[in-house]
């Protein structure tokens, strides 16, 4: 369940008679519970309370009670030892007049009367697996305004099928914006008398519903139609009543869908809700949600919360502005000149969605500009900053709409705060008529006219404000000659991931400019057209990215183009979870990257801690890799440095499957052709060295060939495999049929002692996967192998220093580390080691394999699961680590970014000579 589900459950629980005896059920139940595992806890084989109540392991003690006697219930679940013993997160008692409840760890507390309760689901979502976090417990009004608008645009399409097809989709998503402008109106003075929309449609619809779309079609017009015109118009008296609220939100027609008896009460219950309480920043992310059916199942979980928006927004120009805020101190001319250049800041958000950055964008200029006003004694003064310096683009057109309108609620809410309702409302009616976020494709767009610098420009004023803007005249912005800035979350779309669309808009783009485009994340477009922008105007862009464009063969590809062509990163986040609401979810990997063409010094560097803390640090410059340090590429290299073996590709056998066996099917073999066992070796790739399964393989030299040609089980394979090869579409696999006997490609011989690192593996574990091998093993392509190599090599690779390394320049398939001989082992900085260097890491490896063995016949997927690792195991890497790290700086690193800025710059000392001047000649070994 999400959390749009879960709040109308409880809502619906809410409302029905109180039962002492069923309310604990039906609360886990409303959470998602499965009914049999509410059939264990009514029978008791899962219930542990000791006070009579219901408890859920890991989970929540509830406790229903006589009446006036909830806190005393409470502080008996807060007393009890079954409470700690099977660690309940909350504990919740109720009468059903009044309801308490816990969260055990934090100490958070609810208080208020039952029917209320569903105010505070937010506070209870760690039952459903969701992270609570601070937005939905503070912003759960949105969630419950989502849910009823979600039933509601659900009923109204089961009665209206046609209108959520075609052109109909799209009044149909004007029409529920229409709504949501309504129930804010009528709630917030804009209209006279609070509800009024809502009561005016309960007393003038009939019960049945059969004209209730009339209705609401009149109040439609009558906002459509000015004053002097409604007679003429023929607006009914009790319409009448109704603000001219500017054609440009209600016109373009009037038609509304049909209503059945269950979609009128579900309108009524809607307007029913406080909508002052409204947050357009969040709402709107979840409006969205409704008109899409791709999102609709995942309701309530994909808007960026406000933090996130300002790791963006802060450095990109607020922290700025608050600076100069702070220098001025009551300064009125200093005061003076910052408001005038705030309301000549234009915000630029060209992947818009339904307007969270550009509204909390807004929402913090106001705030600045408020404190200036207050200094300079002008509280009631009205704002200088115009809604239409923030603009937008976006690809669908509800969002864009959802986007204009989250902007005038945003203003509106603005002026009541720092102005008061007075003159909020004096000003607010009618709407300015402007059209100022653009619904196309921001990859194919002119984003220097969109800024009215130069270019075609696209056209942005309509006569309807919800009309897709393809053919508007321009509007100019106010206060001319201003600062840009450029910021949002573009889709990310990695190259398996992107539509055929998508690709296309990648190939005019950089078809000319790259040859690598193909390989390009779709994110990566945003980058590029933000960088052209700035080549010809002075602004500063920062984006949200996936964290695979500054990984792997991407950078070398796709990052010169820019910064080796005048645009810097002056601030930029390195890799953390970008998390939102959806169930056990952890967040996509990102990073947040600022580019300006400024040739000012210096760069900032943040990185967020496990508690979500950002820790600045001031560096010299930030390259490609989000490391500080200067602009490098690494390239593959095709041998190891002196002093470290080779690392080789595994062995491909290109058989058709005739050549690997399964344990039994070797077995067998072995039974039927005892002469057979000594061709057949333990076989691992990633999987079976990852799982503990080997399989077995035929592994016969071209020496050795006609003695196991003459084995009757071998030949018949080997008959299988010259077949499969001869008739391989592939003319590279077809001269191999003359050797069946063999793998296809051999690239390393095996040896006494091999260690195997695989190829994938799963980015959750702490350390990389790598092992030692029983002799004679064979290694498949699906990992790499060290041949008879010392042993503290295996040190080095099974270190977080290599770690690191391998994840920044290796890159990843999906969320999978990607391991790559030339790039992650060859290319890894390692400081000349002694002779005791090479013992003590020796012994350190020797320390993990013990471990490991200490918990056979455990695997490796097993021992390394980050929430089972065993203590010894985890205690002898960070003994490697120590150590290896010791060898690198006589200390442990800080963290993450310490070690690639110092692993990064043992790589330049090592691998290149002195960076020439900035925009010269780039690093030999560098490529674009």
């Amino acid at each position: 369940m999400n959390a749009v589900e879960i709040e109308q459950a409880v809502t619906e629980l809410a409302e029905q008679p109180f039962d002492p005896v069923e309310f604990p059920y039906a609360f886990l139940a409303a959470f998602g519970n499965k009914e049999t595992t509410l059939k264990r806890l009514r029978t008791g084989t899962t219930n542990k309370s000791d006070v009579g109540g219901v408890l859920q392991t890991n989970n929540i003690h509830i406790l229903t009670c006589a009446p006036g006697q909830v806190r005393q219930a409470l502080a008996r679940l807060r007393e009890s030892p079954a409470t700690t013993k099977a660690k309940a997160k909350f504990i919740l008692a109720t009468d059903g007049v009044d309801f308490e409840a816990e969260d055990i760890a934090s100490g958070e507390t609810v208080a208020c009367a039952y029917r209320d309760f569903p105010d505070h689901f937010g506070f209870f979502l760690p039952l459903a697996g969701i992270s609570k976090v601070r937005q939905i417990s503070e912003n759960a009004f949105d969630i419950r305004a989502t849910s009823r608008l979600n039933r509601l645009y659900v009923e109204l399409l089961k009665e209206n099928p046609e209108w959520g097809q075609g052109e109909r989709r799209q009044d149909m998503n004007k029409f529920m914006a229409r709504l949501i402008f309504c129930f804010f109106a009528e709630d917030t003075g804009i209209f006279t008398g609070k509800g009024r929309f809502t009561e005016t449609v309960a007393t003038m619809s009939a019960r049945d519903s059969s004209n209730t779309h009339e209705v609401i079609s009149t109040l439609f017009r009558a906002m459509n139609t000015k004053r002097e015109d409604r007679a003429a118009a023929g607006i009914p008296r009790w319409a009448d009543e109704f603000p001219y609220v500017n054609g440009r939100l209600f016109s373009g027609g009037d038609d509304v869908p049909r209503f059945s008896k269950v979609a009128r009460s579900y309108l009524l219950h809607v307007g029913g809700l406080d909508w002052t309480r409204i947050n357009p920043d969040i709402f709107g992310s979840m409006i969205q949600a409704i008109a899409d059916d791709e999102e609709r199942g995942a309701l309530g979980m994909h808007y960026t919360s406000v933090p996130n928006i300002l790791k963006v927004l802060n450095p990109l120009f607020l922290d700025d502005l608050r600076a100069r805020l702070d220098e001025a101190g009551d300064n009125p001319r200093m005061l003076l000149n910052l408001r005038r250049r705030i309301s000549r800041i234009r915000v630029f958000d060209p992947a818009c969605g339904s307007g969270n950055f550009l509204v909390i964008a807004y929402k913090e200029l106001r705030a600045i500009e408020a404190e200036i006003n207050k200094r300079r004694g002008e509280p009631d003064r009205a704002s200088e900053i115009p809604l239409t310096n923030f603009r937008g683009i976006e690809l669908r057109d509800f969002p864009a709409e959802i986007a204009r309108l989250a902007l005038v609620i945003a203003e509106y809410q603005c002026d009541v705060l720092y102005r008061g309702q007075k003159l909020a409302l004096a000003e607010f009616l009618p709407l300015r008529s402007e059209n100022w976020i653009t619904c196309g494709n921001a990859l194919r767009l002119d984003w220097l006219g969109l800024m009215d610098v130069g270019g075609s420009g696209v056209k942005l004023v309509s006569d309807d404000l919800l009309q897709t803007p393809l053919d508007q005249a321009e509007i100019d912005f106010e206060n001319e000659g201003g600062e840009t800035y450029i910021c949002g979350n573009p889709p990310y779309a990695g190259l398996s991931s992107q539509t055929a669309e998508q690709k296309a808009d990648l190939k005019w783009l950089f078809e000319g400019h790259s040859q690598y485009w193909k390989s390009f994340d779709y994110v990566m477009g945003w980058f590029w057209k933000a960088h052209e922008f700035m080549q010809q105007q002075a602004a500063k862009a920062a984006f949200v990215a996936t964290n695979s464009i500054c990984q792997g063969q991407l950078v070398h590809m796709f990052w010169p183009l820019l910064l080796d062509a005048s645009s810097r990163i002056f601030f930029a986040y390195s890799s953390f979870k970008w998390r939102n609401l959806a169930k056990h979810n952890a967040g996509v990997t990102v990073q947040i990257i600022g580019l300006t063409t400024d040739t000012g010094r210096g760069a900032r560097l943040f990185e967020v801690s496990d508690g979500d803390e950002a820790i600045e640090k001031l560096v010299p410059n930030i390259n490609a890799y989000i490391v500080p340090g200067p602009n490098l590429y690494v390239d593959a290299a095709s041998r190891a440095p002196t002093g470290r073996p080779d690392m080789y590709w595994g062995n491909k056998p290109t058989d058709g499957g005739n050549l690997i066996l399964s344990p039994d099917e070797a077995r067998q073999i072995s039974i039927d052709s005892p002469t057979a066992k000594r061709f057949l070796r333990p076989y691992f790739g990633s999987d079976e060295f990852i799982k503990g399964s080997p399989r077995v393989c035929i592994w016969v030299t071209d020496a050795d060939e006609s003695e196991a040609s003459s084995i009757p089980s071998l030949a018949l394979r080997f008959d299988r495999v010259r077949e499969f090869r001869a008739n391989s579409k592939a003319k590279e696999t077809r001269p191999a049929a003359q050797y069946p006997h063999r793998f296809r490609q051999i690239q390393g011989k095996p040896g006494n002692q091999s260690i195997i690192i695989p190829i994938h593996s799963s980015e959750s574990r702490p350390y990389l996967p790598v092992g030692l091998l029983p002799t004679g093993s064979i290694i498949s392509n699906a990992a790499y192998g060290l041949y008879d190599a010392p042993l503290w090599n295996m040190a080095l690779i099974a270190s977080r220093l290599h770690l690191v390394w391998i994840a920044t320049v290796c890159g990843k398939l999906e969320t999978r580390y990607r391991y790559s001989n030339t790039l992650g082992w060859n290319t890894f900085p390692v400081p000349t080691l002694t002779e005791k260097n090479k013992a003590d890491l020796t012994r350190c490896a020797e320390d993990i394999l013990l471990a490991r063995e200490r918990h056979f016949p455990a695997s490796i997927a097993d021992l390394y699961d980050p929430e089972k690792m065993p203590a010894d195991l985890r205690a002898a890497h960070d003994r490697n680590d120590e150590v290896l790290e010791r060898i690198y700086i006589g200390r442990r690193f800080k963290n993450d970014t310490e070690r690639l800025e110092k692993l990064f710059d043992l790589y330049t000392k090592m691998n290149f000579s002195a960076a020439p001047g900035r925009g010269g000649k780039r690093k030999a070994g560098a490529k674009a």
